[in-house]
């Protein structure tokens, strides 16, 4: 085990890839829903789509599939296919995140999540997965203004955290994720999402890579 770094003053997670496998049954439920309206699942469209605000995706699909594509049918029949997904396969808890959630609570360390997802959504799957409670304060979709990449949500989460962003710690597993908290001024844990296919090799943005968040154990 290595030695413990300077402790941060507050953490703040990303949600989907990084506290919880929502990738998997999202990109499943995807496929489903896009095949379901008449258009061919294409993996490369749906990788740009990672990470992204609803209205981003909604720009990159309607780019990729023209104009006959419906963004708002698309939706709810991706959230009903999530939806019978999960039931059957419930979204799971990353490897190490518990451990992680607990150390650091009993460290007293705040912790928020800085998401691309909506509020609701971003609530809901907490809850379920019963880690709402660990956090103190959320920053979700357009909340902050600019999404990710640009640094604001991360900026957001840190004023409203009333800590300096030099002194936080970001965890992220996508590379506008990791682009948004590094150029926010947070200290940057990137554990890449295997289900995402993101090629993280052009990153040159400050970051500790790890495998899974049981070795973010390691710095606490």
């Amino acid at each position: 085990m290595n030695a413990p770094a300077e402790l941060p003053k507050a953490v703040v997670f990303d949600m989907d890839g990084t506290l919880l496998d929502t990738e998997t049954p999202a990109r499943i439920a995807f496929a489903r829903a896009i095949t379901d309206l008449g258009f061919a699942y294409q993996e490369p469209v749906y990788d740009c789509c990672i990470g992204t605000s609803h209205a981003e995706t909604k720009a990159i699909l309607t780019a990729a599939y023209g104009e006959q594509y419906d963004h708002e049918a698309l939706h709810r029949r991706w959230s009903q296919r999530f939806g019978e997904h999960t039931r059957v396969h419930p979204v799971a808890v990353k490897p190490g995140v518990v451990p992680v959630l607990e150390r650091l609570a009993e460290l007293s360390i705040p912790m928020a999540v800085a998401t691309s997802n909506r509020r609701e959504i971003c609530e809901q799957h907490l809850l379920e997965a019963g880690l709402r409670d660990f956090f103190e304060l959320f920053v979700c979709a357009d909340e902050a203004g600019k999404t990710k990449p640009a640094p604001d949500p991360y900026l957001l989460a840190v004023r409203k955290l009333k800590v300096a962003a030099d002194a936080c710690w970001a965890v992220e597993d996508s590379v506008i994720g990791v682009m948004a908290a590094a150029q926010a001024g947070l200290k940057v844990f990137h554990i890449p999402d295997a289900g995402s296919n993101q090629d993280s090799s052009t990153l040159t943005m400050p970051r500790v890579q790890l495998k899974t968040a049981w070795e973010l154990l390691d710095h606490l």
